[in-house]
């Protein structure tokens, strides 16, 4: 008798993506949810900088900030979705194994402790740009949960296929 395989459990997913079922997509769901809720308030606070800075404007020039503005959030939306695709299809070509996919997952935690100290003085010289660089977090976390199967889950499919006899 072969043994079955350990299925490994991936960051986020654990082992609910070999099935694929109910428990998968409520997983899948509640992480898209929780990232919608933190995006919606860096929105938030984006509007809120950007709404104190464009108070000290001159009217005319307030009016076309805005629409500056509008405009340049707009780009920066399609274009954190168009760097986020590409990134998804240049690791849908070369997947993470399982051990891959969770050091990078713990490197990826370790830097943006970092970055989330030092961003906090960056977001007043950011005021300006505020809903521009939120609509792009917007449209790069949205092309991130907009994806059929994650890369983490196709690298660990080949994993287990190279490995059947794992226990």
């Amino acid at each position: 008798m072969i043994p079955s395989p350990t299925i490994p459990a991936l960051p986020g997913l654990g082992t609910t993506w070999y099935q694929r079922g109910t428990r998968y997509w409520l997983r899948r769901a509640s992480g898209a949810l929780l990232w919608f809720l933190v995006l919606a308030f860096f929105c938030y606070i984006a509007l809120v900088l950007y709404g104190s800075f464009r108070t000290s404007l001159p009217p005319t020039v307030r009016t076309v900030w805005d629409w500056a503005q509008a405009v340049l959030s707009f780009v920066a939306f399609a274009w954190g979705w168009r760097v986020q695709r590409r990134d998804l299809h240049k690791k849908l070509l070369d997947p993470p194994t399982p051990g891959q996919a969770r050091q990078a997952k713990r490197d990826e935690t370790r830097r943006s402790t970092g970055l989330a100290v030092a961003g906090r003085a960056l977001w007043l010289v950011a005021a300006p740009v505020a809903p521009a660089l939120a609509a792009g977090c917007v449209g790069w976390v949205i092309a991130a949960f907009a994806v059929r199967e994650y890369p983490s889950e196709v690298g660990a499919r080949r994993w287990l296929q190279e490995h059947p006899s794992r226990t």
